[in-house]
Formats: C-alpha cells, structure tokens, sequence
C-alpha cells in the first residue's frame, strides 16, 4: 500500500463531478486500500478519491469511535438512496480544508447501495456520524466541499485562508484564535 497526496482547497479538481466506475478490477481494490491508509494516517474518518486526484465515485470511510475496533468501509459508485427527514446538525472539517471546521445541517438517516472492493452489490442503513461522513464523502464526487452548505461570508473566509496558507505555507488561522 502507498500513502496518496491530498488535494487541498481552493483547487478546480474538487469541484469536478468524478465518472462512475464501470467494474471493480485490481487496480480499484489497490486505490481502496491506498485511500483508507492514506485517510488513516492523515488522520481522518472519509476521503474520497477525487481529494486524491482521482475522478472516479470511490469513497473510503471508518466511522468507528476511539477504542472501537476499525470498521472500514469502502464503497464504490455509491448513492443515496433514501434519507429521513429528520436533519440534525454537526460541527464538519475536511481533509482538503485542514484545520477547518464547521456545522452543517443533513439528513440524520441514510441508505446508501454501492459496490463494494469485491464487486459485490451491498446496500447500509446508517445514522448519526456514519450517515454524516457517508454524505460529506458522496458530496466530493459531486464536487461540492462542506462549506457549500454554509454561508457565502463563511465560506468565503475558510477559502481565503487556505489559499493564503498555498501560497506563503503557513497554517491558516481562524478567526478568534
């Protein structure tokens, strides 16, 4: 396994729609198993493959709590395919937003069908932060970053602080710190 780069925002490839995978072959199990390395090393709890440069609806996630035993989850072409109407609100950050955090308003409940590394058509029923990471990671192949769902003043705060932090490599600092 090797660890991948992250794509970090403001950057045009995470606003691109990413291509539906046709099968599920060697070289899409090794992108898998690349991605959950790279997510855990990073550390994070999703990424999806365009945050690596790659525009394919591939996404890895481990929602497991600290303590927990990993329960990865690799999903490939996946979609919602029902969410609850209940929504609740969580504080989000993101892998290609370091050190940016913000809440954000979705569906408490999803079901999700995918396939998975074995090419097996699989369906989940998930809540609270699974559901949370599953729609964050489905947003990125839809090109949408978690502060689209924020406010145009916020977001546009958080996107000129990074590219700040590009352009002079020093971490960007938030408001109030």
């Amino acid at each position: 396994m090797a660890l991948l780069d992250i794509i970090t925002a403001p950057d045009p490839r995470l606003k691109r729609k990413a291509e539906t995978v046709a099968t599920v072959d060697a070289a899409t199990a090794k992108l898998m198993a690349d991605m959950l390395e790279t997510m855990y090393e990073a550390p994070g709890i999703g990424l999806a493959a365009p945050q690596v440069g790659v525009s394919k609806r591939i996404i890895v996630a481990d929602a497991a709590r600290e303590g927990e035993a990993p329960q990865p989850l690799k999903m490939v072409n996946p979609q919602i395919v029902w969410s609850s109407d209940e929504k609740k609100t969580h504080e989000e950050g993101c892998l290609s937003l370091p050190d940016e955090y913000e809440i954000v308003n979705r569906p408490d409940k999803i079901r999700v069908q995918y396939v998975d590394e074995t090419n097996t058509p699989r369906e989940l029923e998930a809540d609270g932060l699974l559901a949370v990471v599953i729609q964050h990671e489905l947003d990125h192949l839809d090109g949408v970053l978690f502060v689209d769902h924020i406010s145009t003043l916020k977001r546009n705060m958080i996107l000129r602080r990074l590219t700040k932090y590009k352009k002079f490599g020093k971490r960007p600092v938030a408001v109030g710190e």
